[in-house]
């Protein structure tokens, strides 16, 4: 198949360049398309000087920091126009590991969407906090007993899509960002009839840089599961 794994940064210049070479390690035939927010530490020109010698680095720069949702949005669409078969996405920050790539992709054989899953076996996370670690599985929990959503980690962010599901949502009306996304694009998915699988993974909380995570990003996933709950889904599916 042919793949391609996207990546949104925004001010991880300590671990582009080492996460990069070893995602190219373990997937040598694989393309990687970075989305960056025009970040000031410099991460995209990193990025841009490992372009100019492998043909399999891509990059956006976007003029200014606008959130994950819309970089993996604009990701997808660039992957969709040039025709991939398997569209990855995952953190620019360790917590999810390359090695874990081809066990996606593996997966994709029977499936639609293959999702890296800290709570399918239990709880899968190293180094956060536990107040961190309730929110996130208590997000879960609320997620499926309001919407249906058949998914333990529907807040997760590593996974793998079979480029012909994507291609059934209406990518121009999916408007949130931060785990409010990861929660709409599984729904979505699901309502397609996309067929979903769960693999575990193990969680480590990153290993530099700061966390994206804030208040904002927590009550647009709250208010986003009533949303699900009750919208007519339809308009955002292709007929």
């Amino acid at each position: 198949m042919k793949t391609i794994v996207v990546i949104p940064t925004y001010n991880e210049i300590e671990n582009i360049e080492k996460l990069i070479n070893t995602i190219f390690s373990i997937m040598p035939e694989t393309d990687l398309l970075i989305v960056d927010d025009n970040s000031p530490d410099g991460t995209y020109k990193k990025v841009e000087e490992m372009k100019q010698n492998d043909n399999r680095i891509h990059l956006i720069v976007r003029p200014e920091k606008n959130g994950l949702g819309t970089a993996y949005i604009a990701g997808f669409k660039y992957a969709l126009e040039r025709d991939y078969d398997a569209i990855f996405e995952m953190d620019a920050d360790f917590s999810h590991d390359p090695k874990d790539l081809p066990r996606l992709l593996k997966e994709l054989d029977n499936y639609d969407l293959v999702i890296g899953s800290r709570y399918v076996t239990g709880v899968n996370v190293v180094n956060w906090p536990l107040r961190r670690l309730f929110l996130s599985y208590g997000a879960n929990l609320y997620t499926r007993v309001l919407t249906g959503l058949p998914i333990k980690d529907a807040t997760g962010g590593f996974k793998c899509f079979r480029a012909d599901a994507l291609r059934k949502i209406v990518l121009d009306k999916v408007k949130t960002n931060g785990y409010g996304f990861q929660i709409e694009m599984n729904y979505l998915l699901w309502k397609s009839g996309a067929k979903i699988k769960e693999i575990p993974i193990i969680f480590i909380d990153r290993r530099s840089g700061v966390s994206k995570m804030n208040k904002k990003i927590i009550y647009e996933a709250i208010f986003l599961v009533w949303k699900l709950k009750f919208m007519a889904h339809k308009k955002f599916l292709k007929q």
